[in-house]
């Protein structure tokens, strides 16, 4: 099913479309030494974990863990370059409306506060996340509607696999009802920004991009909220800034 959602979080996906805060809150793969990935196995799940992580062009290192049949990166994407060098673009300043521009190619830390990456990692447009000059490191891309399919059915469903994915605890989430994280992907909300500059949900929601177009002007994302465990799926607009989870080659 493409759209799931509560009056409640037609209200949020709302404030994002449109710019406005609807609702009341604001809130290359290393390797070990004989080239393959060293996998650990986390005590008391039965999930595998690649201890030398990977790395973006930046020199930042995921994390990264095997659910299923795939390999996911458990942090969002922070890159500021493509996997040639070449630079991502930004705006200046960090809320400029780029309504009026034709795909364009965009990424920005939350609220333009680079404190905001470590931990949320960065906002970029569709057109960036699906340059061919690749956003993802070496052997990783963006993951097809059909690879977030593909995970979401593995952990039971739609109804269940948002509390699965979600980072325990209010750390970083506004609200914790029931989160588990059983698979290590540790989901984080960085919120997203509006083609107008408007930025919001940072602490409430989480949304990432597939490459998978559902329109001339719209793609299949993911996201979740912080007051439920469902994982929805619904269409935005190529020109919003939300979050990356890169997905290892098969």
């Amino acid at each position: 099913m493409k759209i799931i959602f509560t009056f409640a979080a037609a209200l949020l996906i709302a404030s994002n479309l449109f710019g406005q805060n609807l609702s009341s809150h604001n809130c290359q793969l290393a390797s070990n030494n004989s080239g393959e990935a060293s996998w650990a196995v986390i005590p008391g799940k039965q999930l595998q974990q690649d201890q030398a992580g990977v790395k973006d062009f930046d020199g930042n290192i995921y994390k990264t863990i095997k659910i299923g049949t795939q390999i996911w990166m458990t942090e969002n994407l922070k890159t500021t370059r493509y996997l040639n060098g070449d630079l991502i673009g930004t705006s200046s300043p960090a809320t400029l409306d780029i309504d009026s521009e034709k795909k364009p190619k965009y990424q920005w830390a939350y609220d333009g506060d680079e404190s905001n990456v470590a931990s949320y990692g960065r906002l970029y447009t569709w057109y960036a996340v699906t340059d061919s000059r690749n956003v993802c490191p070496s052997g990783w891309h963006v993951p097809s509607d059909n690879e977030w399919d593909t995970l979401i059915t593995y952990l039971g469903g739609e109804s269940v696999a948002g509390g699965k994915l979600k980072e325990t605890g209010t750390t970083h989430w506004t609200y914790d009802p029931g989160s588990t994280n059983d698979v290590g992907f540790t989901a984080l909300p960085g919120g997203t920004r509006a083609s107008n500059g408007t930025f919001s949900d940072i602490g409430c929601i989480c949304y990432w991009w597939s490459a998978t177009e559902s329109s001339d002007t719209h793609v299949w994302t993911r996201h979740i909220h912080h007051f439920i465990g469902d994982i929805y799926n619904f269409d935005y607009y190529k020109e919003i800034g939300i979050s990356v989870r890169c997905i290892k080659n098969l």
